[in-house]
């Protein structure tokens, strides 16, 4: 009698098996935890802020102004 084998059974449970333990792996990993400095972080927003609001004030100085006259023209 010959022997027969099952291979794409076989190929199936491999790929079952390897799911499983990468799925297991990946929700019971967890993210590395780096130190941030939160007050540099802060100093970073409100410099960026206060250029953005420097530039915006300045953009409104250098328009000029609408005047009755140049609306009559």
């Amino acid at each position: 009698m010959a022997v027969t084998r099952l291979e794409r059974k076989g190929r199936k449970n491999r790929v079952v098996s390897k799911k499983r333990t990468t799925n297991i792996k990946r929700l019971s990993s967890k993210p590395v935890i780096k130190n941030v400095d939160i007050e540099a972080i802060k100093e970073e927003f409100a410099k960026k802020a206060g250029a953005t609001k420097a530039k915006a004030t300045k953009k409104k100085a250098d328009a000029p102004e609408a005047t009755p006259e140049a609306a009559a023209e």
